[in-house]
């Protein structure tokens, strides 16, 4: 278990109890603000709570959920983003804003407070960000690095995720990467915060986590970019805007749910970024004990000759991670 997970499971009132808020339902979509900490959707061999999941026993207890009307998937929020998201409640109704999503969805606007960088060179006001992605092991979104090249395959134990993010010629493996571009625009720059507004042209995996920290600007809260700061006790990152034409009636709909005011006040402030508890050392050692047995066996497993310790893949940031998986 990751250290910051600990900690929120310690310090986040709500930790595995979020509860999501119907914005708008009519007999084909439901527009929900989803909470920071629960996922979309489900995904294979987890059972963990999800925003699909609460919804459908929202609708259970009303008695409106049945085959033919219940909510699915129609674009997802990493489980750490809060905001506004939209499923489909029938199974046309799906394939129709599956089929149009780019041509009906007409603004999606985010809100994001990130650390300023300490090396890299500061973002303008305003710009574009279309460096390509790539996925480490574990399916994370990043910006490769020139020279950044995945660890060796350790057989069939690697068939997974990991073999589907890799290319290559000649016997050389290379990380496969996928277009995003993503539209920056700076709200409030503080001293050791900035507040962003994004949009995506590409709704990519962890796209926005991932452009923003490639240029030196992790999001507050956010362990696998490097993020040494947890000011609200989760990721900062919120879908504010969704606006849209309705799929059936063809109205223009905006639904619109504020970042938390903290955040802009925040930013604000002329006061130093503070470290994550999660990030000091007996934070570390508390996280590393439950998980140090079960690493360093899976990687054994795995045919490592070095034995790592829990303590010592805690201390990884997510990329060294996916290049040591396996080895």
């Amino acid at each position: 278990m990751k250290n910051s997970t600990e900690y929120k499971m310690a310090h986040k009132k709500d930790f595995g109890h979020e509860k999501i808020e119907v914005l708008y339902e009519d007999q084909w979509i439901v527009i929900i603000n989803k909470p920071s900490g629960i996922l979309s959707c489900p995904y294979p061999g987890s059972h963990a709570r999800t925003a699909q999941g609460v919804l459908e026993e929202m609708m259970r207890k009303r008695g409106t959920l049945n085959s033919h009307h219940k909510p699915l998937v129609v674009h997802r929020l990493d489980r750490d983003t809060s905001g506004v998201m939209m499923f489909a409640l029938t199974e046309p109704a799906q394939k129709i804003i599956m089929d149009s999503w780019h041509q009906m969805v007409t603004e999606r606007l985010y809100r994001a407070l990130a650390e300023n960088p300490i090396n890299e060179k500061p973002l303008p006001d305003a710009g574009l960000i279309d460096d390509p992605l790539a996925f480490n092991a574990y399916n994370v979104g990043f910006v490769p690095k020139a020279g950044d090249k995945p660890g060796r395959s350790a057989g069939k134990r690697e068939d997974s995720v990991y073999e589907k993010h890799l290319g290559g010629k000649n016997g050389k493996q290379e990380f496969k990467t996928v277009p995003a571009r993503t539209h920056f625009k700076v709200v409030t720059r503080g001293k050791a915060y900035t507040l962003f507004e994004l949009s995506l042209d590409t709704g990519k995996k962890n796209q926005i986590r991932a452009h923003l920290a490639s240029k030196g600007y992790p999001l507050a809260g956010d362990e696998n970019f490097r993020a040494k700061s947890d000011p609200f006790v989760r990721l900062c990152l919120h879908a504010r805007t969704l606006e849209f034409d309705h799929p059936y009636t063809e109205e223009h709909m905006k639904f619109e749910v504020p970042e938390p005011s903290e955040w802009q006040a925040f930013a604000e402030s002329e006061k130093s970024a503070k470290t994550a508890e999660w990030l000091k050392p007996s934070n570390q050692n508390n996280g590393s004990r439950r998980s140090s047995n079960n690493d360093e066996r899976i990687r054994s497993e795995a045919g490592n000759t070095t034995r790592m310790t829990g303590k010592q893949i805690s201390h990884m940031d997510f990329i060294q991670r996916g290049k040591n998986h396996g080895r």
